[in-house]
């Protein structure tokens, strides 16, 4: 037997206390030893409850170093830079071309002004077939029809007009045959011809060149900078580019209607050059 029970158990020494409750009241006697074991035990538990705090802080100190850290660190010193842009333009001989043609009927009846237009349109569709144009490159991008109302000298309707307009657009790959094939159009009722646009199909190689040219322009721009400020390069930090569509030659034919446009035989058609652009911005870094 331990020595706190024995002295817990021990009825040698007796203490008198006095209870007052209001249910119990009265003079009470109990071991001495029962009341210094009674006090141990709540001084054990007082002790537990510390131990049980010192516990819990330990582990809170634990579980916030695993939490995010941020640490301080000294910002880096300013970089001094130089900024400078390079243009590249390749110029390029176009090798396909677009062409919108279109087919404008006008008669006093909707029915009939459709149908005729009908007929122009497929005779405009196979003479260009006639040069070769594959059917696919034979597209479609407009058909309508709208009323045209008629007026008197004195602002009254006399009558009313349906018109209907048909255009296609076509891709011509044999640009010597462009002449003839216009003429052929206009000569199979084709009366509105609105644009013809020059292009290169393949500007893969004309884009690498035309940036090689922009990045060696700025890079000269640059160092021309630097020595005239006592300065030196040090690095890229960053580079950045833009390619512009080439630029192609335009035309606007004259837009007819009604009868058809009077267009001399063989037009003269000249392509011109296309030019290929590319812009690139360069950071570099000073000393």
């Amino acid at each position: 037997m331990g020595i706190l029970e024995h002295l817990c158990n021990s009825s040698r020494y007796r203490v008198k206390i006095q209870v007052q409750h209001k249910e119990i009241a009265g003079n009470f006697l109990i071991p001495a030893a029962s009341l210094w074991c009674i006090m141990i035990n709540k001084e054990i538990t007082m002790r537990t409850k510390y131990f049980a705090f010192a516990i819990l802080a330990v582990l809170a100190l634990v579980l916030s170093a695993c939490g995010p850290t941020t640490v301080n660190q000294a910002a880096p010193e300013n970089v001094r830079t130089l900024n400078v842009s390079g243009v590249g333009i390749v110029y390029l001989t176009p090798d396909i071309v677009y062409i919108n043609i279109g087919v404008n009927t006008q008669r006093d009846n909707a029915a009939e002004a459709v149908e005729v237009n009908k007929e122009q349109t497929n005779a405009v569709i196979a003479a260009i077939r006639e040069f070769g144009v594959d059917a696919k490159d034979i597209r479609t991008t407009n058909f309508s029809i709208w009323s045209n109302p008629q007026y008197d000298e004195f602002g009254q309707i006399t009558g009313t007009n349906y018109v209907v307009d048909n255009s296609v657009n076509v891709t011509v790959r044999d640009l010597e045959k462009l002449g003839d094939l216009l003429d052929a159009a206009v000569g199979a009722g084709a009366n509105s011809i609105y644009s013809i646009q020059f292009d290169v199909e393949d500007k893969t190689e004309a884009n690498k060149e035309a940036r090689a040219k922009a990045v060696e322009d700025a890079k000269l721009e640059a160092q021309e900078l630097a020595d005239a400020a006592g300065l030196s390069l040090v690095d890229i930090q960053t580079i950045n580019y833009y390619e512009g569509s080439a630029l192609p030659y335009y035309d606007g034919y004259g837009k007819g209607g009604g009868g058809g446009a009077a267009v001399e035989s063989a037009v003269p058609i000249q392509p011109g050059q296309l030019a290929v652009s590319v812009t690139v911005n360069i950071t570099y870094s000073i000393k």
